[in-house]
C-alpha cells in the first residue's frame, strides 16, 4: 500500500476519533504520541491532512452542506462526513495531490469502510466540488 494511502487511513482514524470524542483533531494527534517505525513514511501527510481539515473545517463543512443535496452534515454517517472532509481538503487546498487522486482515494476509503451507497455519494459530492473548484472562493 502506498505511503499516502496509509497516511489517509491514519488521518481518517485521528479525525474520526476526534469527532467521536468531541476534541480538536490536533489534540487527538498529540495524544497518539510519536509515530512508530511503520508509520514514519506516511506520518507527514497524515499530519498535513489532520491540521488542514481542522484549519479549514468551517469552509469545508459549508461546502459539503451546500452541495450535498438532500443530506445535512448531522444526518451523514461520521465516517462519510470525515472522508468527505479529507477529500475536500486535499481537492481544494493540497496542490501536489492531483484532483482525480483526491477523489479516487476518498471513494476507496468509503468503499472499504462505509455503506454500499457511500462510495457513490462521496464520488458525486467530491466530483461536484472538483468541477466547481475554479469558481469557489476559499
Amino acid at each position: 500500500m502506498a505511503a499516502r494511502t496509509k497516511a489517509r487511513k491514519l488521518a481518517l482514524d485521528i479525525l474520526f476519533a476526534a469527532e467521536l470524542r468531541e476534541e480538536r483533531p490536533t489534540e487527538v494527534l498529540a495524544q497518539r504520541g510519536r509515530p512508530n517505525q511503520s508509520e514514519l513514511a506516511e506520518y507527514g501527510h497524515a499530519v498535513r491532512i489532520v491540521e488542514g481539515v481542522q484549519e479549514h473545517l468551517d469552509r469545508i463543512d459549508e461546502l459539503i452542506s451546500t452541495y450535498a443535496t438532500g443530506w445535512t452534515l448531522d444526518r451523514m454517517p461520521v465516517v462519510d462526513r470525515t472522508i468527505l472532509r479529507m477529500g475536500a481538503f486535499e481537492l481544494l487546498w493540497v496542490d501536489d495531490v492531483p484532483d482525480a487522486v483526491a477523489v479516487t482515494e476518498a471513494v476507496k476509503l468509503a468503499t472499504e469502510l462505509s455503506t454500499d451507497e457511500s462510495p457513490r455519494f462521496v464520488n458525486g459530492l467530491l466530483s461536484r466540488l472538483q468541477k466547481l473548484k475554479p469558481s469557489l472562493s476559499l
